[in-house]
């Protein structure tokens, strides 16, 4: 889940990169690339992957 949500910003960051659309320093290419990199970090590390359920047990 946190590697989709890394590839979204990536392509953000492309879009804005290569549009070469003016925004503001919040919404600047590079910061969606960090925070792109934060999560792909976070999914290589193994957080957000081992989601369990917690069933009944007989």
């Amino acid at each position: 889940m946190l590697a989709i949500a890394a590839a979204v910003l990536f392509f953000i960051s492309f879009l804005i990169n290569a549009a070469e659309i003016s925004t503001n320093h919040v919404f600047s290419s590079g910061n969606f690339m960090i925070l792109g990199l934060m999560l792909l970090a976070l999914h290589v590390a193994g957080v957000g992957s081992a989601w369990t359920t917690r069933g009944r047990r007989r």
